[in-house]
């Protein structure tokens, strides 16, 4: 009975996620896991978030910032990894996920991965765009070999260099190639040269290895570095199938070092013969043009007439033109001079000034009748004008009103009074006579009143 009316354990939600988590992480503490990733994200703080699946189940997962810095790849979505990590509970949402400390894709190694994913990044960025990409100079003086001062590399070079052409000053930057901070040296270097060092060309090099050893020539920073050079930049990195990201960012890529050195400068003996086979080409085009000139010359110089015959006709033939333009300029002038005087004498014949004398004595005659009948005129005006003002004295309202009438108006408004039904009793009026005025009060209006009454 007391088993019975015993109460039973009750958790709270917070204890029994508190269980499930120490039940799963001592049993699961680092186990090695194969999926798909799908809900990839990476936000702002560095850390990986993404759902491991397979055919029937998913799992959610996390990495930290401080493991996910060490992958050489991106993680994206479809992508099959193994995964290392440890089995934990989110106690705010009660779900069990996987904290990864490790992952690395299927198929393909991390490193190969990286590189095509960062292939991809540079090649939208146009870093491996092909007009961006400076030409080599011919025949340069000075040159800039930033590698490792003890490697194979940079023997094969001088070597091949000096074999072909001897006259070129080298400088050696010494770099790490291979290892931590490899790349960063490189970078410096680069950076240096182009800030301190005047040279034509910069070679990037080093000799093969594998695709860890090389490593240090596909980061993205040393791409950028290269692509940001004022001086053109070869790289020589590794054997003939050893591809970089550095060689394809460079202006040039040599297969190998030594063949960055037959690529930079052209064997001497080849350069001198060359020289001699166009030093003999110019001579016989010379030549050649001399003759031809010459044969042009003399030629002309049997068409070429002495000019001295040309000129004496051409003064015997002025002489005689200025001869005739006498005679027709003197004959000309005798006939204008003949013209001229009859039209003097016409014009003496006709002259205005008799005719002037007559138009003056007229135009008195005419000025003495206008001035005649202007003042005629204006005395009948001056009469009509007279009798038009006594007419309008008559007519006046002042003359009117001395006759005996006056003009009754309406007070205060002053308007005139025409009808006994304008004005009412007790109204105030006006009445202006001839001489003076009279102001009243309406005692009576009769409107149908008239004179005969």
């Amino acid at each position: 009975m007391e088993e019975y009316n015993q109460q039973p354990d009750v958790y709270s939600v917070s204890q029994l996620t508190n269980e499930i988590r120490s039940l799963l992480e001592e049993q699961l503490d680092f186990i090695w896991l194969e999926g798909e990733i799908s809900n990839f994200r990476s936000p702002v703080s560095g850390h990986y978030y993404m759902t491991l699946k397979d055919q029937k189940s998913q799992i959610r997962a996390v990495m930290f910032r401080l493991q996910a810095r060490y992958l050489r790849f991106v993680p994206e979505n479809g992508m099959k990894v193994l995964a290392q990590g440890r089995v934990s509970v989110y106690a705010p949402r009660g779900e069990y996920q996987i904290k990864l400390d490790y992952l690395e894709p299927l198929g393909s190694g991390d490193l190969a991965l990286a590189f095509e994913q960062l292939k991809q990044k540079l090649a939208l960025k146009g870093v491996f765009d092909q007009d961006k990409k400076q030409s080599l100079p011919f025949l340069p003086q000075k040159v800039a070999v930033i590698t490792s001062p003890t490697g194979a590399a940079i023997r094969d070079f001088l070597k091949v260099l000096y074999q072909r052409f001897a006259n070129i000053e080298i400088i050696v930057v010494p770099v790490k190639v291979q290892g931590d901070n490899a790349s960063s040296e490189m970078i410096e270097a680069i950076e240096l040269v182009n800030r301190n060092l005047e040279v034509d060309v910069i070679i990037l090099t080093r000799g093969g290895g594998s695709l860890e050893d090389l490593w240090a020539f596909n980061d993205e920073k040393l791409a950028l570095a290269i692509r940001g050079s004022f001086i053109p930049v070869i790289s020589a990195v590794g054997h003939e199938i050893d591809i970089t990201i550095s060689d394809m960012a460079a202006d040039v890529r040599a297969p190998t070092p030594s063949a960055a050195a037959e690529l930079l400068v052209f064997e001497k003996e080849i350069l001198i013969k060359n020289l001699f086979q166009l030093e003999k080409r110019l001579t016989a085009t010379i030549r050649s043009q001399l003759n031809n000139q010459a044969i042009t010359v003399e030629h002309l110089s049997k068409r070429l007439k002495d000019p001295r015959k040309d000129m004496e006709d051409t003064l015997l033939r002025l002489d005689d033109l200025h001869g005739r333009l006498v005679r027709t300029m003197g004959n000309n002038m005798s006939g204008l001079r003949t013209r001229l005087e009859a039209g003097e004498q016409r014009l003496r014949v006709s002259s205005p000034y008799q005719t002037i004398l007559l138009s003056g004595q007229h135009i008195k005659l005419i000025r003495k009748r206008m001035i005649m009948v202007m003042s005629r005129l204006v005395k009948d005006k001056l009469h009509t004008l007279t009798l038009l003002e006594k007419r309008a004295i008559d007519l006046s309202p002042l003359s009117i009103l001395s006759r005996g009438y006056s003009i009754t108006r309406k007070l205060p408004e002053k308007k005139v009074i025409r009808r006994a039904r304008d004005i009412e009793k007790g109204d105030r009026f006006q009445i202006l006579l001839s001489k003076g005025i009279i102001e009243g009060r309406v005692e009576k209006s009769d409107s149908e009143a008239s004179f005969d009454k």
